[in-house]
């Protein structure tokens, strides 16, 4: 069935976006495009951007990107085309099948032709604190909606798509566990001159741990914070990622009083290519996030060879499987007894070392592309039988 169809794509987020949700849908369409070259993507965006991380695929023959001509073209007249009125190019198009990428759909979708959505995550549900009354009201009513209205619907996780069931009351046949796989980059290997350009690049220490991710409530860097107090002055806190809003203050007025600033280093828009030497040349990655839909850096870590301490209670246990320590989110004390057998134990860190990459196989593009194609033709059987 894949050599028949024409895939359209909601681009928002894979034009603007070079962090979370632009990943994952530039991802989508990289392996789906490269596995089925005789199936079409056509990525729907309601504004066109210059973007790197996009245009190698743009040149693909299989791949274009529509974009619309609007009047007014403001703000506004994108964000209702993209919610109202994206069933009408795609009927124009002859689309086979519509994915929508990042948690919605258009809301005139019914009918028009079979649609999958990728949720993500409940987070706004789950950590409410992070978000404003009406966001989690427009999440709910936008988020929900779509995932009724889809024919199918991906999870990124089973821990998603237990929430999806409690929370939206969605049926979980309907719903697809896809786990995604890490950018390529990260599988290319990493040998000791890549570990000693970064180390010279960004002034890395001997010994640090790695940090990947914005300084945010939900992501919990204040556990790792709190043990560096306790853990040898020869130990290192390496963050990559934007520090946000009162947490990020939290954050750094912590540093500051507990004596930690030439501990802590913080990078921030670091290259993709430069981020798994970065990690393959940390003591262990840490990544402690209260609530996640999957957890990715934790996968790009052990693809890197490096082990992690991550946060029990959500989804990170799918992501790290046997090749994490984890520890309650609020426990000082397990992660510092972790961080030490991490930093003293040679044996137990290249055996986590070891789990890790036989784990993370599982998450592969091969795997990826083949439960994709089976969900989009189960959405075109789904949606002619209805």
């Amino acid at each position: 069935m894949a050599d028949r169809l024409i895939v359209g794509c909601d681009a928002k987020r894979a034009v603007m976006n070079n962090t979370g949700l632009g990943n994952y849908s530039r991802y989508v369409v990289n392996i789906m495009s490269a596995a089925y070259p005789s199936t079409r993507f056509r990525l729907y965006s309601p504004a066109e951007r210059d973007n790197d991380r996009l245009q190698p695929l743009l040149e693909r023959d299989n791949v274009e990107l529509a974009v619309p001509r609007l009047r007014p073209d403001c703000g506004l007249t994108r964000a209702l085309w993209r919610t109202i009125d994206i069933p009408l190019d795609l009927r124009r198009d002859d689309v086979t099948l519509y994915h929508g990428l990042s948690n919605e759909l258009p809301l005139t979708i019914g009918g028009v032709c079979p649609a999958v959505v990728t949720i993500h995550d409940l987070i706004w549900r789950r950590v409410p604190g992070d978000y404003s009354a009406i966001d989690r009201r427009l999440y709910d009513f936008k988020y929900g909606r779509s995932a009724r209205l889809a024919t199918r619907v991906i999870a990124i996780s089973e821990c998603t798509r237990r929430d999806l069931t409690a929370d939206f009351g969605i049926d979980p046949a309907k719903i697809d566990v896809i786990y995604q796989g890490v950018d390529p980059v990260f599988s290319l290997g990493v040998d000791s001159a890549a570990r000693a350009r970064v180390r010279e690049k960004y002034k890395l220490p001997e010994t640090y741990i790695a940090a990947v991710g914005t300084v945010e409530g939900r992501k919990n860097q204040m556990l790792a914070l709190r043990a560096m107090e306790r853990l040898p002055e020869s130990v290192s806190l390496v963050i990559l990622g934007r520090f946000r809003g009162d947490y990020g203050r939290k954050v750094e007025r912590f540093i500051a009083s507990a004596g930690l600033s030439d501990r802590v280093i913080h990078l921030q828009g670091v290259p993709l290519a430069d981020i798994p030497a970065i990690y393959s040349a940390a003591a262990f990655s840490s990544y402690t996030s209260r609530y996640e839909g999957f957890g990715l850096p934790v996968v790009e870590s052990l693809t890197s060879g490096c082990p992690v301490i991550a946060a029990a209670g959500s989804c990170l246990e799918e992501a790290g499987g046997r090749g994490a320590v984890y520890v309650d989110p609020d426990d000082v004390d397990a992660y510092v007894e972790a961080a030490k057998m991490l930093l003293d134990d040679r044996y137990r860190h290249d055996r986590l070392a070891d789990e890790g990459r036989r784990h993370v196989r599982r998450f592969s593009a091969e795997n990826f592309a083949k439960a994709t194609m089976a969900c989009y033709n189960k959405a075109i059987i789904d949606f002619a039988l209805s």
